[in-house]
């Protein structure tokens, strides 16, 4: 929400500075978000005269003008505006001076041989509305050397508010003003409206077909109008907050639609054909819309319709068939109410937001239907003349009454704060409550505006806002005498832990979407009914993600289309296999592409790595680390889930009945499904599915443990069927004697001549290390016999000769 400073003040009679009522607007809940000053942000810029403007010696589009900026001695300064010209006045930007519209600050210049001591500036630089082609153009009265903000008085600074959705009353500056009166930043001017007395009865008859989707309609006739541009101060008003003037019709309820959050519509009357219809559209009905856009309509959307078909959507926006145009001499202006659900719904549903719609969907004042259309007319009669009809009222006219039984001890029970009952009904009355009674409960009337204040703790609300809630007492919660708790959880900690781990490899962090198509969905396993989305957002965006990879290969592959083919992505999540919610697991996951590998190399003259399987299982792995995964219990199957490569992919679990994720390179019908190049390097791990470490007292151990002795390191190679894997023989030599062994490595395997078909070798070294003293040849020799027995036992493997 927008609006100026003067505007503010049209509604609220102050004194107080502009600083202390962004401020008062915070602390009373409008939270302001920006402020816009012209004036102070060009309050560099001068006003200048263009006494000499002579062709550049070295371009053809450059003048040299010499410049009187009001100093003893005229600047020199090159330009390349079409209309810079002797005479001229404009204005002028000196040396350190920052240029708001092009976001840099002008120095002092030397333009092909020629000096240049400043600009003169066209109206974009300086930020403002530009419909000159080139530099500003002044009245040749403006005084030389006067400050450029002041002279164009360009001092009513804007203000921007963050409103929340139940905040439907300081959609209008005037309600906003209403706010601050009562935080005692001045006096709300709130002069009453009078009725238009109608001069004939309006020859119009209005129908309301379903007073679910309208409860209030008013409608009024104005012959006799003359349409054309608005006064000055309503163009003002409407430029400053960044809206277009069109024609004095239009601006009008513009205008109204900000200052007293009451939208409305005006119908060129000769062009409505019959009487009006408010109904639900029929499907298949079109609209062209004053955006210029054509809407194909449902049964759900409500409209304004005569014997021509539909004429506007109704709260939302008007159809350009019966707009206003300077030709405009009868002119039928509508106030309504609207349902609040169905102008959401169908806004959303065609993609629609107007201001109309912003404030329907939150609701109107309903109380304020007929003085809206009163004051509209009011308005259209002093910019336009004309005639009114009496007005027309369909439906209900004003809103339900609400009285609330308020205990005054309630304020000092929830807020903590001791507000007085005459401070309290001071608050209460000022922002428009009726209170009636002295106490311990008293009634409180609650105004039409104010829909969302609905119970005690909403009345609590309004006055502890206003009161100030930096008066709420600091109240330090008991935290006993137990030991603290975690803050996080334990998926909070190993996402975080996940992150840094994958970072730190030198993946680059994406998010994506959280929904993907259907065919890609079920590419990884979903697709199911049950996670389609009842309305999507967009058509490739209908099902919830079973995987993170479809997501990061599209990214990948976006940049792989823009020159970036050698790129590493990870994203960590949520993905979601069922609508349970224990069927919601949250994935590390990341893909590598092209020369990405964890060597990270790249391209280069000394040598360039491919990216393969093993990193994405060192990738995978260390997420495992990070999150606290059991390293030593994690076991690696060959083959992993049917959108990867089936020999090139492996699966880490801890036990077949607990898969902690796949590594590998994808399917190539993976890539064709998704429209991917390859070949992709990927890995995905459930974080959800890691063990969580066993609670159990234990006494610290030493973190380093060095042995006096000279560790041993013995050779072995195996024969062993083609399907053992190596870890199968590494964690049996490691179960040897774990006090002893202290690493196995695999550093050599064969296959081929001298082995046969069915075989391998597989070569390990086992480094034994001594700890209480040095072993002799017999002791070394009976550990490396239990090597060899631990081995051929658990895999069958015989020694090689």
């Amino acid at each position: 929400m927008k609006f100026s400073l003067s505007w503010l003040k049209d509604h609220l009679d102050t004194d107080e500075s502009l600083k202390t009522l962004t401020d008062k607007l915070t602390m009373i809940g409008l939270e302001v978000e920006h402020i816009d000053d012209k004036a102070k942000l060009l309050k560099p810029f001068t006003i200048a005269e263009i006494v000499t403007a002579v062709q550049h010696p070295n371009a053809d589009r450059l003048r040299v003008c010499t410049v009187n900026a009001g100093d003893d001695k005229p600047l020199q300064i090159v330009c390349g505006a079409p209309n810079a010209r002797a005479g001229l006045k404009t204005v002028l930007a000196r040396p350190g001076t920052y240029i708001p519209g092009k976001d840099f600050t002008i120095g002092l210049g030397n333009i092909r041989g020629v000096e240049s001591q400043g600009m003169m500036c066209s109206a974009g630089e300086l930020g403002l509305p530009d419909n000159i082609d080139g530099i500003i153009e002044l009245p040749s009265d403006a005084p030389v050397g006067a400050i450029y903000p002041d002279w164009a008085k360009l001092g009513d600074p804007v203000i921007e508010i963050n409103l929340t959705p139940n905040r439907q009353d300081c959609t209008g500056v005037s309600g906003i003003a209403r706010d601050l009166a009562a935080a005692d930043m001045g006096v709300f001017k709130n002069p009453g409206i009078k009725p238009i007395k109608g001069e004939f009865p309006c020859p119009m008859k209005v129908t309301v077909e379903d007073a679910k989707l309208c409860p209030g309609f008013a409608l009024r006739l104005v012959r006799g109008v003359k349409n054309g541009p608005s006064p000055e101060w309503l163009q003002k008003k409407l430029t400053s907050i960044g809206l277009r003037p069109i024609n004095a019709l239009v601006d009008i309820t513009n205008f109204l639609t900000f200052d007293r959050a009451r939208p409305l519509h005006v119908f060129d009357a000769s062009k409505v054909k019959g009487d009006i219809v408010v109904r639900r559209a029929r499907d298949g009905e079109t609209l062209l819309a004053l955006d210029g856009k054509t809407y194909t309509l449902d049964s759900k959307a409500c409209v304004i319709a005569d014997d021509n078909g539909v004429e506007s959507l109704a709260g939302i926006m008007g159809g350009e068939a019966s707009g206003c145009s300077e030709e405009t001499t009868d002119v039928l202006i509508e106030s309504a109410l609207w349902n609040e659900i169905n102008i959401a719904q169908t806004g959303r549903r065609l993609g629609i937001n107007s201001d109309a719609r912003y404030r329907f969907e939150r609701g109107v004042d309903p109380v304020f239907m007929v003085p809206g259309l009163e004051l509209a007319t009011k308005l259209v009669m002093e910019l336009c003349g004309g005639t009114p009809s009496e007005s027309i009222v369909v439906g209900k006219p004003y809103g339900d009454d609400r009285i609330i039984d308020f205990p005054i001890a309630e304020v000092k029970r929830l807020a903590a704060i001791d507000v007085p009952f005459p401070e309290m009904r001071r608050i209460l009355t000022h922002l428009g409550f009726m209170v009636a009674g002295s106490g311990p409960v008293v009634k409180v009337a609650v105004p039409s505006w104010r829909s969302d204040v609905t119970g005690k703790a909403d009345i609590v609300e309004e006055v502890m806002r206003i009161f100030g809630v930096d008066k709420v007492p600091m109240t330090p919660f008991p935290r006993g005498d137990a030991p603290r708790k975690p803050v996080l959880t334990q998926i909070q900690q190993r996402t975080r832990r996940a992150k840094r781990g994958l970072a730190a490899r030198g993946l680059v962090e994406a998010v994506t979407w959280s929904f993907i198509s259907k065919p890609h969905a079920e590419v990884f396993g979903g697709g199911a009914p049950e996670l389609a989305l009842a309305n999507p957002i967009a058509a490739d965006l209908s099902d919830m993600r079973p995987s993170l990879l479809p997501g990061l290969i599209a990214a990948t592959q976006a940049n792989a289309h823009r020159g970036s083919s050698d790129l590493a992505l990870f994203e960590v999540g949520q993905i979601f296999r069922g609508d349970r919610p224990q069927d919601q697991f949250m994935a590390a996951s990341g893909v590598r592409r092209g020369l990405a590998s964890s060597a990270g190399n790249g391209r280069h003259w000394s040598g360039a790595s491919a990216a393969n399987a093993l990193d994405a299982k060192a990738d995978a792995f260390a997420v495992l680390a990070a999150a606290g995964a059991p390293m030593q219990a994690l076991q690696i199957v060959a083959g992993g889930a049917n959108w990867l490569h089936p020999g090139r992919s492996g699966t880490i679990q801890i036990g077949p009945q607990n898969v902690l994720g796949y590594f590998g390179e994808l399917h190539p019908r993976t890539l064709e499904a998704l429209g991917a190049d390859g070949p992709l390097m990927a890995f995905e791990v459930i974080l959800d599915r890691i063990p969580d470490a066993k609670q159990k007292a234990t006494r610290a151990k030493p973190t380093l443990e060095l042995s006096a002795f000279q560790p041993v390191s013995r050779d072995f190679a195996f024969i062993v069927d083609r399907k053992v894997m190596s870890g199968d023989i590494v964690r049996a030599a490691a179960g040897v004697d774990k006090k002893l062994v202290t690493d196995v490595t695999v550093f050599d395997v064969y296959e081929g001549k001298g082995i046969d078909d069915d075989k391998k070798s597989v070569a390990i070294a086992v480094t034994i290390q001594p700890r209480e003293k040095t072993l002799t040849d017999q002791e070394i020799d009976a550990v490396a016999t239990k090597i060899v027995a631990e081995v051929a036992k658990k895999t069958g493997g015989t020694l090689r000769a």
